[in-house]
């Protein structure tokens, strides 16, 4: 047309069909126009429906390359003796040969299917429109159409379907799209010019880029399952290497995967929560049996466990911790297997993957594990040996840590003179867990005392003891004695504590039998039977049922009954009076008021003359006599409050 206008036209213009043809060239222009205007309508909804075809192609041959450099990594490190690369799919060195091989291969099979963007989408339309809206002086009117409908279709691509973080697939979908974006358009600002300019795509992917973690930040955040936010995980590292390998910036989303990565440990926190629940719940709380080698190496094996004694030992044998030991021990080691697989690919150090898997484990040891055994340890089926065997357990935990320690620095591969980051608290987890259950021991044990003092059933009323201790109290103390046996697999201090505080609550729990409110009268037969009874407790804390009690320590818990009852029995009011406040006095325990309580309950009973029959046959002057020692008492007691 231009050939026609510029050259031939002059020629022949005086005639009429020439004049005519003039006339229609600027229809025709416009006629072109519009048709390759059509043409770019239809290559844009075409790139728009394909975007994701071109996108999973990108993302496959980023991949692809990736496995091969990493595979070829391997292959170096072995080659010169370099151990850099995380060992974490425990694939041993001797492999890696075939691993690079099976690359190479595929590398070879793939060369031919390499697909570039030109050989999916056919980008002649748009160089045809923009040939001719150049030609035609309208280029501006072209560029500015193509980048506002390009721009419509980003905003499309970047909005996710809302249940998008159901799958992976889903997320993938998404990615895929906006990668096929952005490859046609880094492909048409290489191959125009001036179509799209790289301040243009840079300023389109830094929008996409702000609403792409925005999207990904919401929707990750719905994730409840470790291995899904894994998957994603990967697809953003692919997503990113894709386009970092056409020129766009993407260090943000590698710092989104930062916080990712927190929400995927916190995934894992809560799985492993059940995992060790699950443990703690199949537990028989029993010492691990053995009876043969085989046996015994298959549980160290599992759990770094040495003594030198029990290595010694015949078969059959047992271990001092129960089967949950080793079981959460090989846990906690597939839980930093399952915080590695996140770490990888973030283009961070090997110090800063041992720092950071060290802090997750620290979490998991913390928190989540120590959290389950305090609820294992107050639950009501927990009983006393299951808390002492849990003690031991923790105790062999505890020892553990520093296995653990070793283990992250050799699946990451750090030397140990770069170690220098956190160490694992582990020490303070299990020390909680067993303060924890050395108070629940204290408690419980308290609680089964009261349930055999329930069980008393004295006659308070009686004029003659039976003669022996009272059924109940015998049962009490054979189950103290049984309880103690147990115990001797128990730190020292804590059996002595359990065994001293069994006998405090014993003796506080008989004081407050005596002066119990409701209990109107006692009989000196009533008294002399309760005396018996405190004989046994006192025989028993003699008889050390626990070791490293020194003299009668354990024996002074029952001191303030003893004196009360002597003081009854003997009927020495002359002496307690009279020594009463000296720090000599043979009944320094006995407090006025205590004494006043329980006299109080003996007179009453003595008014119906069926208690003090002895002081009958002698004269009334004993009635007077305990008249006088309650005043004198109460005399005290004021004294005392007045005092205060």
């Amino acid at each position: 047309m231009e050939q026609l206008e510029n050259v031939y036209f002059p020629r022949v213009s005086q005639y009429r069909f020439c004049q005519l043809m003039i006339e229609n060239l600027p229809k025709l222009r416009e006629d072109i126009k519009e048709i390759s205007m059509s043409d770019l309508k239809d290559f844009l909804e075409s790139i728009r429906k394909h975007s994701d075809k071109i996108g999973e192609t990108a993302m496959k041959q980023a991949q692809h390359q990736k496995t091969f450099s990493v595979s070829l990594q391997k292959q170096n490190n072995v080659k010169f003796g370099k151990n850099m690369y995380i060992n974490h799919d425990r694939i041993p060195e001797e492999k890696n040969e075939i691993v690079l091989k099976h690359a190479l291969e595929e590398e070879d099979e793939n060369e031919e299917e390499v697909l570039t963007v030109q050989d999916l989408v056919d980008f002649s339309p748009v160089y045809r429109c923009l040939h001719i809206y150049s030609v035609l002086g309208d280029e501006e009117t072209f560029e500015n159409y193509y980048r506002k409908q390009r721009k419509k279709q980003a905003r499309l691509v970047l909005q996710p379907q809302s249940s998008m973080h159901a799958t992976v697939d889903g997320y993938r979908r998404y990615f895929t799209q906006i990668v096929g974006f952005f490859v046609v358009e880094d492909h048409i600002l290489h191959v125009t010019q001036g179509l799209v300019t790289r301040a243009y795509t840079d300023e389109l992917w830094n929008m996409a880029l702000s609403k792409i973690i925005a999207v990904l930040r919401a929707h990750s955040s719905y994730c409840t399952d470790p291995d899904l936010v894994l998957e994603l995980k990967n697809l953003i590292v692919i997503f990113a290497d894709t386009l970092q390998g056409y020129g766009f910036p993407v260090n943000r989303l590698f710092d989104l995967l930062f916080e990712i990565r927190d929400q995927y440990n916190e995934t894992l926190l809560k799985k492993w929560a059940g995992v060790f629940r699950d443990i703690f719940e199949e537990d028989n709380y029993s010492p691990i049996p053995v009876v043969n080698e085989e046996e015994y190496k298959i549980v160290i094996s599992k759990f770094p466990f040495q003594d030198p004694d029990l290595e010694k030992q015949s078969f059959p044998k047992k271990f001092p911790m129960s089967q949950s030991v080793p079981h959460i021990y090989i846990q906690v080691k597939e839980f930093i297997y399952a915080s590695l697989k996140f770490s990888e690919s973030l283009h961070r150090s090997s110090t800063e993957i041992d720092d950071m898997l060290r802090k997750s484990t620290n979490l998991l040891l913390t928190r989540t594990l120590n959290s389950c055994l305090l609820n294992l340890i107050r639950k009501p089926h927990i009983g006393l040996t299951e808390l002492v065997q849990i003690i031991i357990n923790t105790t062999h935990l505890e020892q553990a840590c520093k296995y653990l320690e070793d283990f992250i620095t050799n699946i990451t591969n750090i030397s140990q003179e770069t170690v220098h980051t956190t160490r694992l608290y582990g020490l303070s987890t299990f020390k909680d867990a067993r303060h924890a259950a050395e108070e629940e021991i204290y408690t419980k044990l308290n609680q089964k005392i009261d349930e055999f003092v329930q069980l008393a059933d004295y006659d308070w009323t009686m004029s003659e003891p039976d003669g022996r201790a009272s059924g109940y109290l015998m049962d009490l103390i054979n189950f103290l004695r049984s309880i103690f046996q147990v115990f001797t697999h128990l730190p020292g201090k804590v059996a002595q504590t359990a065994c001293m505080s069994a006998c405090q609550h014993l003796s506080t729990s008989l004081m407050q039998m005596l002066l119990d409110s409701e209990l109107k009268q006692i009989s000196m037969g009533a008294v002399q039977q309760f005396n018996l009874d405190v004989i046994q407790c006192e025989l028993f804390a003699s008889s050390e049922p626990v070791p490293g009690f020194q003299g009668d320590t354990l024996q002074l818990a029952f001191i303030d009954l003893r004196q009360l009852l002597d003081l009854f029995m003997v009927w020495d009011w002359s002496t307690y009076l009279a020594d009463y406040g000296q720090p000599a006095s043979k009944y320094l325990r006995v407090n006025p008021n205590t004494a006043l309580t329980l006299l109080e309950k003996m007179k009453d009973t003595s008014k119906k003359n069926n208690i003090f029959a002895q002081f009958r046959k002698n004269d009334r002057d004993k009635q007077k006599l305990i008249e006088t020692v309650v005043k004198q008492l109460r005399s005290l007691v004021n004294g005392m409050s007045q005092h205060t």
